[in-house]
C-alpha cells in the first residue's frame, strides 16, 4: 500500500481539487455556496461542472451519476455518459452546469407512500454542493436531494438539510444572546460506528435465510458462543485482516475517515468506526461505507452481513451515533471545558439536549424502528426500547446543585494508580462510559446507541436535530424578551432540570427493574415494536414541531409513516414465507431421510437378531417423527396466518396482525425446526448450521 496521506482522497472532487481546478473567483463563489447557503450562480455552476468533468475524466471517469437516497434505505444511481456527437461523427466529452444541478430520473417505482400516483413519474434530483462529489469505478457521483414533480422530498437527504438549517438557525440565536456575534454557523457532526458480521460465501449461497432476507430465521446454539468473550478485541484473523485492509483503502480514496477497526463481541462480528464529520456528509459516507464492505468482502469470498440480528443468541450489531455541536469558529458546544458549573452556555445547550430527549422520545425511538432493529432492543446487547440519558456523576451532581440552588463542591481529578511503577500515571476521567444507556454524554458529544446496523444515520439525525431545535427556540423566544438575561437564564435552567430529570438515569439500563421503573415510576414510553412506535410520527406536537420548523410537511409526514409500516410488514412476510419455504421443502424432507435411515438400521438389526437392542433408533425415530408433524403443523399455522394479512383493512392493521400473530407463529415453527437440528445426523440437514456459520472464516 502507498502512503495514506498521498492517495487519501484521490477519487474525491474536494477543497483541494477545486482550489486547484477552479479560478478564485469561481472558487470563493462555491465556497459562499457551501458555508453560508447563497444562490448559486448559473456561471459559476458552469464553470464546476466543466473542471469536474476534466477531473473526472482525467481519473478515468466515463459517466456521471446523480447518486441520491430515496426511502428504499439504499443509494440510487442512474447513469449517463460524457459523450455527445460532433460533426465529425466523433464525440466529444461535455457536461454542462444545467446537468450538475438538476436531474429527472424516474420517480415511479421509489417509495413515496401516496405523495404521487403511479403513473405521475416525474422526479428531481438536486445537487448538494455542500458534500462532495467522489469518482465510483468509471462513474462521477453527484450527491443529490430527490424530490416529486410538486416539490415533496423523496428521500432522506433532503429533511436532513432542513433539519440542519433549523437547528443551525435557533443555535446561532441563542449564540448571539451569549454575545458570540462573530459566530456565522453551527453545524451538528456524527461519526457512526459500525458493526457488521463477515460469513463465508461458500455457506451463505448454501441458506436461503440469508440469501433473501439477511438473518438466519432458523439455527441450534452451537456448543460454544460468546461466552468466552475471547473474540471482543481479540487478534484479527489474517482473512478477516486483508479485508479490512482492502477496506481502509477503498475509503480512504473516497475521503472516509476510517479510523477505529476491531473484533466485536460476538463471533464472526466484527466493527469499523470513523472520526466523527459534519452530519450531511457523515451520511453520504456511511451509505457508502456499507456498500463498500459489502463490494470487498465479496472479492475475499466472504460475505458482509449488515442486519441488525443475523444470529439468534449472540450479539447482534448496532450503529452508535456520536452526535455534537460545533460553530464555524470550531468551539464544541457540548464541552463541559473545566469548569462545567460556571459554563453557562454549556449547561443551557446541555439541557436543550435533555429536554428535546424527553419531550420527544417517541420520535427517537422511532427514528430507529426496523424490523431488524426490534429483534436486537432490549436484548442484553442493546439498549431497551426505553429512551433515556446517561450523563455521568460529575454533570450529574452539576444539575443536582443548580436545580437545588446549592453550592457545588466540585470532584477532584483522581490519579489512577496501577501498582505497577513503570506504567505511567494518569488521571481518571471524571465520568465513565455506559454502554447499556440509549443516549449517553461521553465527554463532548452524546452517543446515541438505538440505531441499527443497517439503517441510514440520516433518520435519527433528523428527529435529534429538530427536536433539539425546538428546545433552542423555546429558550430563545423567552430569553430575547427577558428583562434580566442572567436571571431569566439562570432560572430557564433550574426548570429544565427540574421538569426533565426523570429521563436521566445513569445506572445499568440492561437491567429489568430499570424498565418497570422507567415506565410506572418515571413515565417514560416504552415501545418494544415498530407497530408501536411508527403511528406516533402523525401525533400533533411530533406534527406541529416538524412542519414548524420545516423539517417536513404534513403530507411527507404521512407517506413516511406509511412507508415504514409498509417497509416492516414487507419485511416480516419476505421473512414468514422464506420460513415456510425452508421449513417444507428443506427441512421436513431431511429430517424425514434421517427418520427413515434409522427404521432402515433398526430393521437391519432386527434381521440379524431379533433380540439385539433398537433402543436409541427407537427412541430418536420418535421424537423426530413428532418434531415431523409439529414442523408440518408449524407450517401450515404460519402459511395460514401470511394468508389472512390479506384481510387487514389499512398497513396499520396489518403490521398489528404480523407483531401479534405471525412473529409468533415464526417463532413457533423455529422452536420445532432447531430442536429437530439438535437430532438429525449433520450429513442430513440442508445447509450450514451456526456452528459452521460463526467459526466458518479461517
Amino acid at each position: 500500500m502507498k502512503n495514506v496521506s498521498e492517495f487519501f482522497g484521490c477519487k474525491v472532487f474536494d477543497d483541494r481539487v477545486m482550489k486547484a481546478n477552479l479560478s478564485a473567483k469561481v472558487y470563493q463563489s462555491l465556497r459562499k455556496t457551501i458555508d453560508e447557503g447563497a444562490k448559486l450562480d448559473i456561471s459559476v455552476a458552469n464553470a464546476v461542472a466543466a473542471a469536474m468533468k476534466d477531473w473526472a475524466v482525467a481519473n478515468g471517469a466515463t459517466h456521471y451519476t446523480h447518486w441520491f437516497q430515496p426511502l428504499t434505505g439504499v443509494t440510487a444511481e442512474k447513469h449517463d455518459s460524457f459523450i455527445s456527437p460532433s460533426p465529425d461523427g466523433g464525440v466529444i466529452m461535455e457536461f454542462s452546469g444545467k446537468e450538475l444541478i438538476k436531474g429527472e430520473p424516474d420517480a415511479s417505482s421509489f417509495p413515496s407512500g401516496g405523495l404521487r400516483a403511479t403513473f405521475e413519474a416525474r422526479g428531481y434530483t438536486a445537487w448538494d454542493p455542500t458534500s462532495y462529489a467522489f469518482i465510483k469505478g468509471k462513474t462521477l457521483c453527484i450527491p443529490t436531494a430527490f424530490c416529486s414533480y410538486g416539490g415533496e422530498a423523496l428521500d432522506k437527504k433532503t429533511p436532513l438539510l432542513r433539519s440542519m438549517e433549523a437547528l443551525n438557525k435557533q443555535a446561532l440565536r441563542i449564540l448571539h444572546l451569549f454575545g458570540n456575534d462573530d459566530v456565522k454557523c453551527v453545524r451538528t457532526s456524527v461519526g457512526p460506528e459500525q458493526e457488521y458480521f463477515l460469513i463465508t460465501k461458500e455457506m451463505y449461497e448454501q441458506r436461503k435465510d440469508l440469501r433473501f432476507t439477511g438473518r438466519t430465521l432458523f439455527g441450534a446454539k452451537p456448543p460454544k458462543g460468546q461466552e468466552m468473550d475471547d473474540h471482543y478485541f481479540g487478534v484479527i484473523k489474517p482473512r478477516v485482516a486483508a479485508y479490512m485492509e482492502e477496506l481502509n483503502e477503498e475509503l480512504w480514496k473516497l475521503g472516509i475517515l476510517a479510523k477505529t477497526e476491531h473484533n466485536e463481541v460476538a463471533p464472526a462480528q466484527h466493527e469499523l468506526a470513523p472520526i466523527y464529520t459534519t452530519t450531511n456528509i457523515a451520511t453520504d459516507h456511511n451509505q457508502l461505507t456499507m456498500e463498500i464492505m459489502q463490494k470487498v468482502a465479496a472479492k475475499h469470498g466472504l460475505v458482509c452481513l449488515l442486519h441488525e440480528k443475523p444470529f439468534a443468541g449472540v450479539n447482534g450489531s448496532g450503529k452508535h451515533n456520536n452526535w455534537s455541536l460545533a460553530t464555524d469558529k470550531g468551539v464544541n458546544l457540548l464541552s463541559p471545558g473545566e469548569t462545567p458549573y460556571e459554563n453557562a452556555q454549556f449547561l443551557l445547550f446541555l439541557c436543550a439536549v435533555i429536554k428535546a430527549v424527553d419531550d420527544y422520545q417517541d420520535l427517537l425511538r422511532l427514528s430507529v424502528a426496523t424490523a431488524g432493529n426490534d429483534h436486537r432492543l432490549g436484548a442484553n446487547e442493546a439498549p431497551p426500547a426505553v429512551v433515556s440519558i446517561f450523563l455521568g456523576d460529575e454533570l450529574n451532581a452539576v444539575l443536582e446543585a443548580i436545580e437545588t440552588d446549592t453550592p457545588y463542591a466540585g470532584t477532584k481529578k483522581a490519579q489512577m494508580k496501577l501498582g505497577v511503577d513503570v506504567l505511567p500515571k494518569f488521571n481518571r476521567d471524571t465520568t465513565d462510559r455506559n454502554r447499556t444507556s440509549p443516549f449517553a454524554f461521553t465527554g463532548n458529544k452524546f452517543e446515541f446507541r438505538m440505531l441499527g446496523s443497517s439503517n441510514s444515520i440520516a433518520c435519527a439525525n433528523i428527529m435529534l436535530n429538530s427536536a433539539v431545535a425546538e428546545s433552542l427556540k423555546i429558550y430563545a423566544d423567552r430569553l430575547e424578551k427577558a428583562e434580566n438575561f442572567e436571571d431569566a437564564l439562570h432560572e430557564m435552567i433550574r426548570k429544565t432540570i427540574k421538569d426533565h430529570k426523570h429521563i436521566i438515569f445513569n445506572g445499568n439500563g440492561y437491567d429489568d427493574t430499570w424498565i418497570k421503573e422507567a415506565t410506572e415510576e418515571r413515565g417514560l414510553l416504552n415501545y418494544r415494536t415498530t407497530p408501536d412506535c411508527m403511528p406516533r410520527l402523525l401525533d400533533e406536537k411530533n406534527v406541529q414541531m416538524l412542519t414548524g420548523h420545516k423539517v417536513f410537511s404534513k403530507a411527507e409526514l404521512k407517506s413516511r409513516c406509511e412507508i415504514m409500516l409498509e417497509n416492516y410488514c414487507k419485511t416480516v412476510l419476505i421473512e414468514a414465507n422464506t420460513m415456510i419455504d425452508m421449513a417444507k421443502t428443506e427441512i421436513a424432507p431431511a429430517v424425514s431421510a434421517y427418520v427413515l435411515e434409522l427404521a432402515n438400521t433398526a430393521a437391519a438389526k432386527k434381521a440379524v437378531d431379533a433380540s439385539i437392542s433398537c433402543s436409541y433408533e427407537a427412541g430418536l425415530l420418535k421424537k423426530l417423527a413428532r418434531l415431523e408433524d409439529q414442523i408440518a403443523v408449524k407450517a401450515d399455522e404460519l402459511d395460514d396466518a401470511v394468508m389472512k394479512l390479506k384481510d387487514a383493512g389499512d398497513i396499520e392493521s396489518e403490521s398489528y396482525m404480523i407483531r401479534d400473530v405471525v412473529l409468533s407463529k415464526m417463532g413457533e415453527l423455529r422452536v420445532a425446526c432447531d430442536e429437530a437440528e439438535t437430532m438429525t445426523a449433520k450429513k442430513y440437514w440442508p445447509f450450514p448450521t451456526y456452528g459452521d456459520l460463526l467459526f466458518g472464516v479461517k
